[in-house]
């Protein structure tokens, strides 16, 4: 959608950015020794682009992720995925999963995507009030914008509605949250109508440890 932005507005909005310490990861001040997870992913390294078959210049699909280090007495985990550059007064939220087990775990591509969504996990609203995976879509010519996958692990006693909003993620996490971890994936577009292929268009290859 907005691919069709005029470049000029991009460029305009160049500096006006919601930034990475209004992102649910900075605002949750987690408690002296409280944990921190490994959030990583087959289809990106930290701080690289998003394979273009996650955004909206292809297919849409959600990138595979993976967290390790959940606590022992964690009930819940849930994914938060916000844009840190978005320029909005508050980080563009992408997608929300909750109620995933409190455990080391992984989502598969594709996994926040509505259709293929955990019938057990909870799938939140995105800030285009849409129910799963909203995938990257950066005004052309505003530059590149950061996509925080964020991981927290929740102790027991939380409780979302059945299709929670950040607002009602916020206050779960502040109340309970007990780890958290994150993984940033970049991606952006170029100014003019004809679009090269982003940087990191596939899969990466190997294994990630157990």
């Amino acid at each position: 959608m907005l691919e069709k932005l005029p470049d000029a507005v991009g460029h305009a909005l160049r500096g006006q950015r919601s930034g990475l310490d209004h992102t649910l990861f900075q605002r949750v001040d987690l408690r002296q020794g409280m944990g921190a997870l490994q959030v990583r992913s087959l289809a990106f390294e930290d701080h690289t682009p998003l394979p273009m078959n996650c955004t909206a210049d292809g297919p849409g699909i959600s990138p595979p992720l993976q967290w390790i280090g959940v606590p022992a007495r964690a009930d819940s985990v849930i994914v938060v995925v916000e844009d840190a550059d978005s320029p909005t007064p508050h980080p563009l939220v992408h997608a929300i999963l909750a109620g995933l087990p409190g455990e080391d775990g992984s989502l598969p591509e594709g996994a926040m995507n509505k259709a293929e969504a955990d019938p057990d996990a909870q799938l939140g609203r995105n800030s285009f009030l849409g129910v799963g995976w909203l995938p990257p879509d950066p005004p052309p010519g505003h530059g590149v914008h950061r996509y925080v996958f964020q991981v927290f692990a929740l102790a027991p006693g939380s409780a979302l509605p059945a299709t929670p909003g950040r607002d009602a993620v916020l206050q779960a996490l502040e109340q309970y949250a007990i780890a958290s971890g994150c993984l940033i994936g970049t991606y952006e577009r170029p100014d003019g109508s004809v679009r090269e292929p982003a940087a990191g268009t596939g899969l990466a290859g190997g294994v990630l440890p157990s």
